[in-house]
């Protein structure tokens, strides 16, 4: 049956809310459904946004009564209002590698309301008894939320002056659902294949059951190949999507830094963790982005200026962030936001007037090099106590170069082994000063330079954010395009993929994904109550497709090797104007498939 874990330091009220939604599911999900979150807390169930398309009757006219279903793809977003008119597909013919997770969407539609859904899910099974168990299937019910559109991307909206519709997106960790009259409702299917798996065929089903008695049956036949996927922390793929745990205490309505917080925190900062996250997002000063998100990012670090005029630093905050997500399996880097922030004020407390205060200050001054120098060496002494030294870094993000060069300057005249991270546009002069160098998805860095940098152990990757139409991770993109970055960074060399947000979430982010000032989704990547996404698995199976090419190419003759990066040379930004995204992955998969198949 469906996975769910259960943490020993998740609050009392998660797990609470999780035992009545277990015990309620031997009654009718109306009154479950009907429960509105109190205040920010999230409970395990809650009512979706009403959809602001009017349902046109008579497209469903002709719908015969009862639950329907059918195979879908992942590759769209089935909207809410619209009967599903193309021929049933009962049969997924699905193939992975081992320690590979495979996904694709069950469809599901009625006219009538059939009160409360559930499912069951058996074990898989190959012709020579060899076993799948149940619990490495996984079912997740789509839920909907608001959405805009694109348009001009950055800047200031109104939401009246865009477009708003109602999209899939969510997947829901409640078991049980209500099935609207004339609605759809997407299920997510997603499938774990243990790295210790025969490879075979093997066989299964799905059923979809209502309170009113409809059943509808689903087969599945999965091919394992004979290729094994290493575990997400052993991925090369340099994934760095930035975590806000301050957004987690308003949503949830708890304290910051409580128990109930740290309860919150550990199943979302473990399921990026499962997705090969490498970096921990610290904020080392008092909101490094000014107030751009809902919640704004405090110091994990206090700053106290003595009345002697010397200076003290409290680390407590940064310590326990950094190991706990060291615990939840984000171990490889300390990415500390930032010597450069937007607005150039740095906040401490002064003993002398028992008050914050603030020094405002630009790079390459005297008053910002004496700020910041006492705190460099301090903070070089404490890392090393900590053994975190070779893992830290100091990050900036779209700063001009002449201000990094100051900063570069400034660091290594006073901890000249502290390592350094920049988000923005590629300087030729500077590269070599940067080891964690991220650049625009437009932005050529040469292979050469790449290859060079890779010698010395530095990353080079990419980003999005809300200038690109395409590829993106909003609410309204289409899914593929989250997978197509991760055969684009295969492409063009780069080591992996940033996106500033994984949980920036806005005021009502399980209701409404729109956003005062950037395209909708554009904050966040995953919801309260660690409810992953469909652009999160997506994002997650591109990183997936990315170490199988890394894999496959130490393994490959001449010809295959040829063969598969043909394919590859096909993933340009330019190719996404005309043709899909769905279209470009799906080839791919087919030649990785093939390829993999062969060498079996």
């Amino acid at each position: 049956m469906i996975k769910l874990t259960f943490l020993k330091s998740v609050s009392f009220l998660f797990v609470l809310s999780v035992i009545l939604t277990s015990c309620q599911q031997k009654q009718s999900n109306e009154q479950e459904d009907n429960k509105k979150p109190e205040g920010n807390a999230i409970s395990v169930s809650y009512n979706e946004s009403a959809d602001p398309s009017p349902i046109d009757e008579s497209l469903w006219a002709d719908i015969p009564q009862g639950l329907h279903g059918s195979f879908g793809t992942p590759d769209e977003r089935y909207p809410k209002h619209l009967p599903i008119v193309t021929p049933k597909n009962m049969k997924w013919n699905a193939t992975g590698w081992k320690g590979e997770r495979i996904h694709t969407q069950v469809v599901l539609w009625t006219k009538e309301d059939e009160h409360t859904l559930t499912y069951e899910i058996g074990g898989f099974k190959d012709q020579n008894g060899a076993t799948i168990s149940a619990n490495q299937t996984q079912l997740r019910f789509v839920k909907y939320v608001l959405t805009d559109e694109f348009s001009d991307g950055c800047g200031k909206r109104n939401k009246e002056d865009y477009a708003v519709s109602l999209v899939a997106d969510v997947l829901d960790i409640a078991t049980i659902i209500n099935m609207e009259n004339n609605s759809v409702r997407p299920v997510w299917v997603s499938i774990d294949i243990p790295e210790n798996t025969i490879s075979g065929t093997y066989l299964n089903e799905i059923k979809i059951n209502s309170s009113k008695g409809d059943q509808v049956v689903f087969n599945i036949e999965l091919t394992v190949q004979d290729q094994v996927l290493p575990q997400p922390s052993e991925w090369s793929y340099h994934l760095d999507l930035w975590q806000n745990p301050y957004a987690v205490a308003r949503v949830h309505n708890v304290k910051a830094w409580s128990d109930e917080h740290w309860g919150y925190l550990e199943p979302m900062l473990k399921m990026l963790a499962s997705a090969g996250q490498k970096c921990v997002t610290t904020s080392i000063i008092h909101h490094p982005w000014d107030g751009q998100t809902v919640d704004p990012f405090d110091e994990m670090i206090k700053w106290t200026k003595k009345t002697d005029g010397s200076w003290e630093y409290d680390y407590s905050v940064f310590d326990r962030w950094v190991e706990f997500a060291e615990k939840c399996g984000i171990t490889q880097q300390i990415n500390c936001y930032s010597m450069v922030p937007w607005h150039m004020r740095f906040r401490y407390f002064n003993e002398a007037t028992n008050s914050f205060e603030e020094l405002e200050t630009k790079t390459g001054t005297e008053e910002f090099n004496n700020h910041w120098r006492p705190f460099l060496q301090n903070f070089w002494m404490h890392l090393k106590e900590k053994n975190w030294q070779d893992k830290t870094v100091i990050a900036m993000d779209e700063r001009p170069m002449e201000a990094m060069k100051s900063v570069i300057k400034l660091i290594k005249e006073t901890s000249p082994d502290l390592k350094i991270a920049l988000a923005g546009e590629f300087h030729e002069e500077i590269q070599d000063d940067i080891f964690d160098l991220c650049v625009a998805s437009k932005e050529i860095v040469p292979k050469e330079d790449i290859m060079q940098r890779n010698k010395k152990g530095n990353f080079t990757t990419y980003y999005t954010c809300c200038v690109e139409a395409y590829p993106n991770n909003f609410t309204f993109s289409p899914p593929a395009e989250s997978a197509w970055q991760g055969w684009y960074a295969a492409s063009k060399g780069f080591d992996g993929y940033l996106r500033w947000a994984y949980n920036s979430w806005v005021k009502e982010p399980l209701l409404d994904s729109r956003f005062r000032t950037w395209p909708a989704g554009d904050t966040y990547m995953v919801y309260p109550g660690a409810r992953s996404s469909i652009r999160f698995e997506r994002i997650r199976e591109g990183i997936q497709d990315y170490e199988k090419i890394r894999i496959l190419k130490e393994k490959l003759s001449a010809d295959k090797l040829e063969e598969l990066n043909n394919v590859l040379a096909t993933f340009k930004l330019e190719a996404l104007s005309n043709q899909p995204a769905g279209e470009m992955v799906n080839k791919g998969k087919d030649v990785i498939n093939k390829i993999s198949e062969e060498l079996n």
